[in-house]
């Protein structure tokens, strides 16, 4: 049986998901389409996406920021969890990691926040290790907005506007 998450992380999972949810998995793929799924949206963008991969270089060059909150958070600041990339037969797919640990060896590992799609017999809940080089981006909750999130942003055009606006109401830069 899967570990429970912690209430924090089921604090953000359950604020995220009012409407639209971050915890969706973004996959790479050679088509664009929203599918709902376990309440979490799945948006395929190809791998020369620029929008996408600039949003990946943002959130990857902001990474400090994350870390920073991580190690010292502010009593405000809350939930902080990573999109990571896992490789697939299909490419890869990028998925919300919670409960994030660093590890003595250097990695990292947490929890799957939503089910993979493309990972065989993976299951969200399940424990998973990666490494930094596998980090595409990262969030965490200050005040009841969301911080990062570089990803979601170009995604937004593909949800309703009325689900896009909210979510973007809920965001706030680093």
């Amino acid at each position: 049986m899967p570990p429970r998450l912690s209430q924090p992380t089921k604090w953000i999972v359950l604020a995220v998901i009012t409407g639209v949810s971050v915890f969706g998995i973004l996959t790479i793929g050679p088509t664009q389409e929203v599918v709902a799924q376990d309440r979490s949206p799945i948006v395929d963008v190809r791998t020369t996406d620029p929008e996408m991969n600039a949003a990946i270089a943002r959130a990857r060059g902001t990474l400090p920021t994350f870390w920073a909150s991580y190690e010292a958070p502010k009593p405000s600041e809350e939930g902080h969890s990573l999109k990571v990339r896992f490789n697939t037969r299909k490419g890869g797919e990028h998925i919300w990691i919670a409960e994030v640990k660093k590890l003595p060896n250097g990695g990292y590992s947490g929890f799957f926040a939503n089910q993979p799609r493309d990972l065989p017999g993976k299951r969200a809940g399940d424990k998973v290790e990666f490494a930094e080089a596998d980090i595409s981006d990262w969030m965490f909750m200050r005040n009841g907005k969301i911080v990062g999130g570089e990803t979601i942003k170009p995604t937004l055009k593909s949800l309703p506007k009325a689900d896009a606006d909210a979510l973007r109401a809920r965001m706030e830069q680093p």
